[in-house]
């Protein structure tokens, strides 16, 4: 009958459905026994994240397993099932690179909550990324090649070309140098421990904090809310600072130019002073010193501890503007001056008034003439 070849397939595809979803109900209710027990572990929530792929893995499996059933043509029944095949394979890679960051992520969880060193759980941070992405990457590149390994097409120019593997992977290489090196620089900058997620690094002459490390660029957050995206080899092959690789802990440093009155030990009790009041400051070291003379000045530098480069900033303007407030307010003769004095006036030689000529037109021999005449010169016409 007619009605028959769309019912069977209707009730298997409803029969199907209702397996996927009772699975799934109890998957779920097993899940959250397991989190009512330990509700403190971070595997729930990551876990709940596979839901997705394996339904979609379950149903397409369930699909495979009753298509016989479903009384389809030979070309129908053909392409359904080369279709069921692409989407198990397709919800299996999901479903396993869901599964490896479950794993990495939990694990990355259970060793930063035992550990208190927050340069070595930066350090695990970023080669747990970087292992999820590889891991992720792997498991994409075998999918696509077994979804184009089930066309038959594709399976013949693969076997007719494994006789020139060589030649193909060395003009691969070629084409794909950068991407390459870039990708085997992120390796070695995860595992090699040059820099980390969270690491607080001076690059080009910028200062920010690591925000992202990936296969092929590293992303630097600035402390002006800006983003520098550098390309992995750099790290790889340029130097760069890294204030926080072993120990985040900085040392601010401060000059005043002051005059060659100030009251030194005075203002080095100030100093002490005011560190001990500020809560940026770390306890560990403090120094207040002249370190230089000028014609005019002398150089005063202080230098203070903070636990971290952002701290370090902070407490150095702080200081700053406290230390030259109170010599504003208590010494103004310690700030810098500029003498000013009159510019003395050179006297200029005296000048004889020029020559009156005598009633006739004639000037007296022996006085100065006018300008251009010489002594005897007669200008009257006689």
């Amino acid at each position: 009958m007619p009605w028959l070849t769309v019912l069977r397939p209707l009730a298997v595809l409803a029969a199907v459905a209702a397996a996927a979803l009772l699975l799934d109900r109890t998957a779920d209710r097993l899940v959250h026994r397991a989190a009512a027990r330990h509700p403190a572990s971070p595997a729930w929530p990551l876990l709940r994240r596979c839901r997705p792929p394996f339904l979609l893995t379950l149903a397409a499996m369930l699909l495979l397993g009753v298509e016989p059933g479903l009384g389809l043509a030979a070309r129908r029944h053909e392409a359904v099932r080369h279709l069921l095949v692409l989407t198990a394979i397709a919800g299996s890679a999901w479903l396993a690179s869901r599964i490896a960051a479950l794993l990495l992520d939990t694990s990355f969880s259970s060793y930063a909550a035992r550990r208190q060193d927050a340069a070595r759980v930066r350090r695990v941070r970023t080669q747990t990324a970087m292992l999820r992405r590889v891991t992720v990457a792997a498991i994409a590149v075998v999918a696509l090649a077994a979804m184009l390994m089930t066309f038959p097409g594709v399976r013949a120019v693969g076997a007719s070309l494994l006789a020139s593997a060589g030649l193909i992977g060395l003009v691969a290489g070629v084409a794909a140098q950068s991407t390459l090196a870039n990708l085997f620089a992120g390796i070695q900058l995860a595992f090699g421990d040059m820099v980390r997620i969270g690491d607080e690094v001076v690059v080009v002459g910028d200062w920010g904090t690591v925000e992202e490390i990936t296969l092929t660029y590293v992303v630097i957050a600035t402390w002006d809310q800006r983003r520098i995206v550098m390309p992995v080899s750099y790290f790889a092959g340029k130097p760069f600072e890294n204030w926080s690789r072993n120990d985040p802990s900085m040392t601010g440093t401060i000059l005043l130019h002051l005059d060659h009155s100030t009251p030194v030990a005075e203002l080095r009790q100030e100093f002490e002073t005011r560190l001990r009041k500020s809560d940026l400051w770390d306890g560990r070291g403090c120094a207040l010193q002249v370190v230089d003379t000028t014609p005019t000045t002398i150089v005063v530098r202080a230098l203070m501890t903070a636990r971290n480069a952002s701290d370090a900033f902070d407490l150095r303007c702080l200081i700053r503007e406290e230390l030259v407030a109170h010599l504003r307010s208590a010494h103004p003769y310690a700030l810098p001056r500029i003498g000013v004095a009159q510019a003395p006036v050179e006297p200029r030689p005296a000048v004889s008034p020029p020559a009156q000529p005598e009633p006739g037109g004639r000037v007296p021999p022996g006085r100065a003439g006018l300008p251009g005449m010489r002594d005897g010169d007669d200008r009257s016409g006689a």
